[in-house]
């Protein structure tokens, strides 16, 4: 039997999920879990650099793990897990620790940037994020890592620590992980704003999320950035009607997008029309995501299964690592 590639992503637990990630990452990952090794895992130990409080943390927890169950993450076919559960992580963190230095920590982009933002709580876990990122990646041996463009230094740092680990313990040990960005099948969602990306951190009413009820995305879509229309036929789109047009694409039919366009070149488009029949559009499309987060979120047993089978698979795999880097570094067994 062919050895299927070992997959690995994090998804930090803040917020719901919205169409953004769900077009730009979640419908790559149920793809990748029939051909790969998927391991998805919550990250919640990243979390604690914002110090949640105990019951955000858990609830946050919670309606990530039941939002990717019901956008089809399969805990059958992929090993779905919550970073907590995995102690193993934590160790490997300390020893790849003990080799990441000050300076180039420091240098990370990400790290300054938080520095600046959150001057007050510049702690140990935001300089060392990298360090867990790549004990995150390593304990299971992952090939594909898929990142945004904001992490690829963290991965690149990865990969420096698994070739200082082989060098220092003359080890062929760790793989040395690749970005995986999905190529050509990356979908970006525009947010409603008019600007840029959809996301929770881009204020109010920018983005769909899945379990948005149909009052509030008729709202947020009749709220969404337009200008005063066309003044020449088949002139090119500013930004803000371009995303409309790009949201169109991904929840409607050809037939309307097509109507919608012509009538854009020939002057003679109303946004209230395309806004409302958007809006339509995105309700049918997110009411079974909708009506599947309420049924698994009622069934707490199912929750807590899907937990412990993601954990007794995840932990599998980290034992055996974890044991093989003691013995490499020179410890006594204990596994």
């Amino acid at each position: 039997m062919e050895k299927r590639e070992i997959v690995l992503s994090g998804i930090r637990p803040t917020g719901n999920l919205h169409l953004g990630n769900y077009f730009g990452a979640v419908t790559n990952f149920v793809k990748m879990q029939e051909t790969n090794e998927c391991y998805f895992f919550i990250a919640d130990y990243h979390s604690l650099t914002t110090h949640p409080h105990p019951d955000n943390l858990q609830g946050n927890v919670r309606q990530v793990l039941v939002e990717y169950l019901a956008a089809g993450l399969d805990p059958e076919k992929a090993t779905l897990y919550l970073q907590s559960d995995i102690p193993e992580t934590a160790e490997l963190y300390l020893f790849l620790n003990m080799n990441a230095y000050l300076g180039e920590l420091e240098r990370v982009t990400t790290f300054k940037e938080k520095a600046r933002k959150q001057p007050d709580n510049v702690n140990a876990g935001l300089l060392t994020y990298p360090t867990l990122m790549a004990a995150d990646i390593l304990i299971h041996k992952a090939t594909k890592v898929p990142v945004g463009k904001d992490q690829e230094q963290n991965l690149e740092m990865t990969r420096t620590y698994a070739r200082r680990f082989n060098h220092m313990y003359k080890a062929d040990f760790f793989p040395i992980p690749t970005a995986y960005n999905f190529g050509k099948q990356l979908v970006k969602i525009p947010g409603l704003d008019g600007s840029g990306k959809m996301g929770k951190s881009e204020g109010e009413g920018n983005a769909i999320f899945l379990n948005d009820d149909p009052k509030v995305i008729r709202k947020k879509v009749m709220r969404a950035v337009t200008d005063s229309g066309p003044t020449e036929k088949n002139q090119t789109k500013p930004d803000p009607i371009e995303n409309l047009f790009t949201l169109m694409k991904v929840v409607s039919k050809p037939e309307t997008v097509a109507f919608f366009d012509e009538q854009y070149n020939n002057c003679t488009i109303r946004y209230g029309d395309m806004k409302k029949q958007l809006a339509e559009d995105i309700i049918a499309f997110t009411t079974p995501f909708r009506e599947k987060i309420e049924e698994i979120s009622a069934d707490q047993d199912y929750i807590l299964k899907v937990m412990n089978m993601g954990a007794e698979k995840a932990r599998e795999s980290a034992v055996k690592t974890m044991r093989e880097v003691r013995e490499l570094i020179g410890f006594r067994k204990i596994y």
